[in-house]
């Protein structure tokens, strides 16, 4: 029995996708250790989620907050994260040393520490990972963060905490090439696919559990269709986007709506609601998915990749970040049309579902669906793990 240490930030997006793996590796006699922040305004929900999987919580403090702001600001928030975590991690572990660090992409302490104690490390990727050529591609965007005196001095900040730590490469490498790491999508959602190292990254898709009712949530009788709203954990303060929903999707015949608002919004705030409309602050959305015929979603990796999981057709309203190129990738792999969700209309809104539930968009979300069942999953993710050990 090897003792497995996993480290994360206290988001579902970042939590989630490594829960199966996790007790995939309780159920072999490893014994698991997961750090995230219980206090977190997500992590009663992670840390029980966490817990459920057999694996024993180290909590931390995390100073990760409302996203606010624009690329600078969320770099730095990053940043600092990293900066309050690793005396807390390294308290955990200091004398409990793993056999193997698991991190996700923000979880970069526990690299650090394998580094620094001679551990070996296995990244966790919940998104898309760099390719041959990467920081060529991405000169464009890097120039831009340095052109920004907030950018040059998050970037001088970046350089001495790393070096601080013994880190020698330059902390964007260091953060972006792991030299080993699982990759938790679909092929189908990574970029420049022919140019990624296949002897660094494993592709293994989502690994999730087949969904079972919660008792949070009641579905619809099996007579109507059910159109799933969600836009993630992040970015749920679109209380116009979500009006615009009631107004489209109110009172359709033959439908029933369910619209995750978070915690920012309220009912109050989307005035009458028509009685096939339902409202929860979160729900249990494996669950719900399982039983949709629809999903519009924000397309971040998390929510594309359970959308793709469950064979839901989708439509895409991006809001930030990678959104907009996962965004693309649905609508080329012929399963969502995207939507500006800042300009979208009712009529386009109602034109999106129409164009998504088509028989063709349908058979093609189960066809790819089928095809991520059948890839290697939680065998082969627990195999490479092994393989680190």
């Amino acid at each position: 029995m090897a003792h497995v240490a996993m480290v994360s930030i206290p988001y579902p997006g970042h939590v989630h996708p490594s829960l199966e793996l996790v007790r995939g590796l309780v159920a072999r006699g490893h014994r698991v250790t997961y750090v995230s922040d219980p206090a977190h305004a997500h992590g009663p929900r992670l840390c029980a989620a966490i817990e459920a999987t057999g694996a024993e919580l180290r909590p931390y403090s995390s100073t990760l907050d409302a996203w606010e702001g624009d690329v600078v600001d969320h770099l730095t928030r990053f940043q600092a994260e990293y900066e309050s975590m690793l005396p807390q991690v390294r308290a955990h572990y200091e004398h409990d040393r793993p056999d193997l660090f698991l991190y996700d992409i923000a979880g970069i302490t526990a690299r650090i520490l394998a580094d620094e104690w001679g551990v070996p490390a296995l990244q966790l990727s919940p998104a898309y990972v760099g390719w041959d050529g990467y920081e060529d591609d991405m000169a464009d965007f890097l120039s831009g963060i340095e052109a920004d005196p907030r950018g040059r001095a998050l970037r001088e900040r970046e350089r001495a905490w790393f070096a601080a730590q013994g880190v020698t490469t330059d902390p964007l490498s260091y953060l972006g090439r792991p030299d080993r790491s699982v990759v938790l999508i679909s092929p189908l959602m990574q970029p420049h696919l022919d140019r990624v190292d296949r002897e660094v990254h494993t592709f293994v898709g989502p690994l999730v559990r087949p969904a079972v009712p919660s008792g949070a949530w009641t579905p619809p009788g099996d007579d109507v269709q059910l159109l799933l709203v969600s836009l993630g954990s992040a970015f749920t303060d679109r209380p116009d986007l979500y009006r615009r929903c009631v107004q489209a999707y109110g009172d359709r015949p033959g439908w029933h709506v369910v619209l995750q608002i978070g915690s920012t919004v309220g009912p109050a705030d989307l005035g009458p609601l028509p009685a096939n409309v339902e409202t929860h602050p979160w729900v249990p959305q494996l669950e719900v998915l399982g039983r949709a015929d629809a999903f519009l979603t924000h397309a971040g990796m998390g929510g594309s990749s359970e959308g793709l999981v469950t064979g839901t057709p989708m439509i895409a309203a991006p809001q930030d970040a990678d959104q907009f190129e996962n965004a693309d990738r649905l609508v080329a792999a012929g399963v969502a049309v995207r939507i500006d969700s800042e300009a979208v209309t009712v009529e386009e809104l109602r034109t999106a579902l129409d164009t998504i539930t088509a028989p063709a968009v349908r058979t093609r979300s189960r066809a790819l669906a089928a095809d991520m069942h059948r890839a290697g999953g939680l065998d082969a993710a627990v195999a490479v793990v092994e393989s680190r050990l």
